[in-house]
């Protein structure tokens, strides 16, 4: 007997909303959980990405949120990146407008006016990305205290991220008696610390069959050499029809999709590094089927629900066995049969075969076999370009090998130029040695030595010049004591008049008035000497200028 939403406790108007989408049986995950979150209870559920969890906790928190004050919402689910935010948004916005509940979405990457103004209107169910939810905080545009049901999905993704250490601050801010429900693809290591933490006595409900879609998904594992992945995925587009592809960087992820536009094949890319705006055109352009291959990293490996996604590429190979669960995720969703094919380097093969045995799948690495895939299918690139078939591309690819040769051949004949004949060759240009010289001036032989050099004879020679001897000492130089006093009058300084100062000077100071000589005050120098000086210098500077 199969089992409804109303069966399982769901309100009839909440119901009717999931009827009017076409989903009228719940998924395993959905069965598991629903129950024990109308009730009240912690819930803790183990499923993978694309299981219906998102329906789960969306119906939980619709039935049991209560109205809230302007920038006081009263239910947070946080959710680890930008699109899984858009989508839990999109998933349960029409649950809460049957009740009159209003919904916002916070996450980074844009910009805080059009956030803040939703949450001074109000809002019942605020969904939020870690960081801005706690800018926003900081900022005084939101208070958490009236908040009493809290889900936190993705949680493993969390932890890979960083996030849970801003987790346990938020969960610090709302209520104590709070309902938490937790949802992950793992639950271990950190998660189950957080777990433990932050929630009392949870019902645990794990989804294990459904994680690897047994009998809905094929893995294939290629061996392929570099330069040839390209080309093998353009094969896989033009054989399964949309197609994600998954780079480890965000530089692999902008060269995969230029090459392959290049081809013909539409492609639009995603990661961490393109604005909002940017990741949602990239995001509409290939669920309206405009461009058939999304090349992403993993920040489109959880969340991201894009209905029939045929095949998924492991263009680089993942990081973890978690990592490889969640990229597979985006094939296979809802019981649609899915592919994924991953491409296996030489240099892969022992993380890959370590992989395998983690994930315990029956598959094993072989060369590339596209007869497994059918025939060729036509792909549309985009509504107004005609379908891309493999004749298209294998005209594009002649055309750039006869682009490459003519590059190749203007390469060769670049020197074959003709050279300008009034510009000599290097081969004729005469060498450093063979210069003529300058018969104007004197060679360096010629050129006279430094003693040969011609002396002024109005310069002395270093022999006519007095000795260190003669110089005057420190001591024997004129102190302030000696300058003549203020009325006295100085004769202008000449050779006469500097002796007969120097005799009027003697004749004073070495007599006393009784005919003694005049004992030298203590502390000062001895007039004589510093007249002596003068004279000295004077006769210097006169030998100096004969």
């Amino acid at each position: 007997m199969t089992t409804s939403f109303t069966d399982l406790g769901v309100p009839a108007d909440l119901a009717a909303v999931l009827a009017r989408k076409g989903i009228e049986a719940p998924f395993p995950i959905q069965e598991y959980t629903i129950p024990d979150a109308l009730q009240g209870l912690d819930v803790t559920g183990r499923a993978p990405t694309g299981s219906g969890k998102t329906i789960a906790f969306g119906l939980a928190v619709a039935a049991q949120v209560k109205p809230a004050k302007p920038k006081r919402p009263t239910a947070l689910i946080l959710a680890p990146t930008r699109e899984l935010a858009e989508q839990i948004m999109r998933e349960v916005e029409p649950l809460a407008a049957t009740r009159g509940f209003k919904c916002a979405a916070v996450y980074g990457g844009t910009g805080y006016g059009a956030q803040q103004s939703a949450l001074r209107r109000g809002v019942e169910i605020l969904v939020a990305c870690p960081g801005r939810l706690e800018d926003l905080i900081q900022r005084r545009d939101v208070d958490l205290s009236d908040v009493h049901i809290v889900v936190l999905d993705e949680a493993d993704r969390m932890a890979d991220m960083g996030f849970l250490p801003v987790v346990r601050r938020l969960f610090d801010q709302v209520q104590p008696n709070r309902q938490t429900l937790l949802f992950s693809a793992t639950l271990d290591g950190e998660v189950e610390k957080v777990a433990r933490e932050y929630q009392n006595n949870p019902v645990r409900h794990e989804a294990v069959a459904e994680e690897r879609s047994v009998g809905d998904v094929t893995h294939y594992f290629w061996k392929v050499k570099p330069d040839d992945r390209v080309d093998l995925l353009v094969d896989l587009v033009l054989r399964t029809g949309t197609v994600i592809a998954f780079c480890r960087t965000r530089h692999g992820v902008d060269r995969l999709a230029k090459k392959l536009n290049a081809a013909g094949v539409g492609a639009a890319n995603l990661h961490g590094g393109r604005s909002q705006s940017q990741r949602d055109r990239a995001l509409h352009a290939f669920t309206k089927g405009r461009m058939p291959v999304l090349c992403a990293t993993d920040v489109a490996a959880r969340g991201i629900h894009v209905d029939d996604v045929s095949c998924v590429v492991h263009f680089d190979p993942p990081a973890d066995k978690a990592d490889y669960v969640h990229r597979s995720g985006r094939t296979g969703r809802a019981g649609e049969d899915g592919l994924v094919v991953s491409f296996v380097g030489k240099q892969d093969e022992h993380p890959v075969r370590k992989l395998l045995s983690q994930l315990k799948l029956d598959a094993q690495i072989t060369p590339v076999d596209l007869d497994l895939l059918g025939e060729i299918k036509p792909v549309r690139v985009d509504a107004k370009r005609p379908p891309v078939d493999a004749e298209r591309i294998d005209a594009i690819a002649k055309h750039e090998l006869k682009a490459e040769k003519r590059h190749e051949d203007r390469k060769s004949h670049h020197g074959d130029k003709p050279r300008r004949d009034d510009r000599p060759r290097s081969g004729d240009r005469p060498s450093h040695g063979d210069k003529p010289k300058r018969d104007d001036g004197p060679r360096s032989g010629d050129r006279p030595a430094y003693g040969d050099k011609p002396q002024r004879d109005d310069r002395p020679r270093s022999s006519d010049r007095p000795s260190h001897g003669d110089k005057p000492h420190h001591g024997d130089k004129p102190r302030h004591g000696d300058k003549p006093r203020h009325g006295e009058k100085v004769e202008a300084r000449g050779e006469s008049t500097s002796r007969e100062h120097h005799k009027h000077q003697q004749s004073n100071r070495s007599v006393h008035t009784n005919g003694t000589p005049e004992a030298p005050k203590p502390g000062k120098p001895t007039p004589g000497k510093a007249a002596a000086a003068k004279l000295r210098h004077k006769r210097r500077k006169r030998a100096i200028g004969a």
